[in-house]
């Protein structure tokens, strides 16, 4: 962020009791209920501070959906293989069988609802 009196680069610290590499979004979702959260803006140019409290009032937790946690854990262990993968060529075979495999898979969807649908 910038500085609204000078325009210099703002320094954001997250409370004195916590680590200067913390982040708001850390430090608010560490949070437990009733915590306060301090936030601190200094500009080293002109001089500008401001601070800001945060009052977490209430923490909603759900299940979530399961199908949902695993495909988004698949995804990221399919991403970490594809990140290591350095042969160019193999990144290509893995995408034209991940397209084959789509469109088979299509194809038998079609086949199934035309078969059950008429």
């Amino acid at each position: 962020m910038d500085c609204s009196a000078c325009g210099s680069s703002l320094t954001l610290e997250v409370g004195t009791d916590r680590p200067l590499s913390t982040s708001p979004t850390e430090a608010i979702l560490a949070a437990d209920v009733n915590e306060c959260i301090e936030m601190i803006q200094d500009c080293w140019n002109c001089g500008w501070h401001e601070e800001r409290q945060l009052r977490v009032a209430s923490i909603e937790r759900t299940a979530g959906d399961e199908t949902a946690v695993e495909r988004a854990a698949l995804v990221g262990e399919i991403t970490d293989e594809l990140a290591a993968i350095d042969d160019l060529a193999t990144l290509e075979e893995a995408l034209s069988e991940i397209r084959r495999h789509r469109r088979l898979e299509s194809s038998t969807t079609e086949r199934d609802e035309t078969t059950s649908g008429g």
